[in-house]
C-alpha cells in the first residue's frame, strides 16, 4: 500500500500574541487529499493555530512545513479563507471584484487577466451560485454569500491546499451545503482542506480527520470518527458531550 502524502507538518510550535503564549509544543501531520476540521471549544487556540500556519503569526518556536516545503516555497499553492470579522465589508468592490484577487499569484499586480483567468473567475462564481449577484457590492451580501465570495476567491487561485477560518459560521443552509460540496468535490480532485469548525454535530459528516486542541495543545488528532469518541474529546467538550449523537 502506498503511503499518503503529508500536507501539513508541524513540529513542537509554539505562538501568541505580545507576551501571552496562545499555542504550546503543538506537534501533528495532515494528510494530503483529505478534508481536515480543526476543532476545539472557545478560546482553544483554532483561529491563532492557522494564523501561525499560514505566517500571519509568529513562531515563538517549532517549525511549519507545507506541501513538504516551507511556507515561502509554496505560496502560491496555499489558499486563505478569513473569518468574517476580519474583512472591511464596507470597502468598495464587487463580488467579481473580490473573486479576481484570487488570481495575484498567477498574474501578479499589473497583468490583466486574459481568456483562461475569466474562464476560471466565470466558473467559480457558477459553482458557488454567484453569478447573478457578481456586479453587486460587498456590503449588501447576506452572511452565506459573503462566505461563498471568499471560497470563490480561493477557487480561482487554483491551489493545492485551503485553509478556510470558520466557513460555515453564520451561513444560511444553501450556503453551507453550496460550500460543503465544493469542498467535498475539491478533496475528491486530491485537494487539501482544512477548517476551523465549530459545529460538533457536523463533523463526522463533513469531514474525514479532526484535529482536536484545547488549552493551547492539540488533544486528539486521526480519523473524525476515532477523535469524536476519545476521551479527549469529553473532556474538551464537558459532560454533557454524547459523542454517539453524532456519529
Amino acid at each position: 500500500m502506498r503511503e499518503q502524502k503529508v500536507a501539513v507538518a508541524v513540529r513542537n510550535l509554539s505562538a501568541g500574541y505580545g507576551r501571552q503564549l496562545v499555542l504550546q509544543d503543538v506537534t501533528f501531520t495532515l494528510p494530503a487529499g483529505e478534508r481536515i476540521a480543526l476543532i476545539g471549544p472557545n478560546g482553544a487556540g483554532k483561529s491563532t493555530l492557522l494564523k501561525a500556519l499560514l505566517g500571519f503569526l509568529k513562531l515563538r518556536s517549532g517549525s511549519v512545513e507545507l506541501l513538504g516545503a516551507p511556507l515561502a516555497q509554496v505560496r502560491p499553492q496555499i489558499a486563505y479563507m478569513p473569518q468574517s470579522a476580519e474583512v472591511n465589508w464596507n470597502f468598495p468592490i464587487t463580488v467579481q471584484g473580490v473573486t479576481e484577487m484570487g488570481l495575484f499569484f498567477s498574474l501578479g499586480w499589473f497583468r490583466k487577466p486574459g481568456a483562461a483567468e475569466k474562464e476560471r473567475v466565470e466558473r467559480a462564481l457558477g459553482e458557488l451560485g454567484l453569478l447573478d449577484l457578481r456586479k453587486r457590492q460587498i456590503s449588501e451580501l447576506s452572511g452565506g454569500q459573503k462566505k461563498r465570495v471568499f471560497l470563490a476567491r480561493a477557487l480561482v487561485q487554483e491551489a493545492e491546499l485551503f485553509f478556510l477560518d470558520e466557513p460555515l459560521a453564520g451561513v444560511d443552509f444553501r450556503s453551507e451545503r453550496a460550500i460543503m460540496k465544493k469542498l467535498a468535490s475539491l478533496s475528491a480532485a486530491g485537494k487539501t482542506v482544512v477548517a476551523v469548525h465549530h459545529d460538533v454535530h457536523t463533523i463526522t459528516r463533513y469531514f474525514d480527520h479532526a484535529v482536536l486542541l484545547n488549552q493551547g495543545s492539540v488533544q486528539a488528532a486521526g480519523e473524525a470518527r476515532e477523535v469524536v469518541v476519545s476521551e479527549a474529546m469529553r473532556q474538551s467538550y464537558g459532560e454533557v458531550f454524547q459523542a454517539e449523537k453524532w456519529l
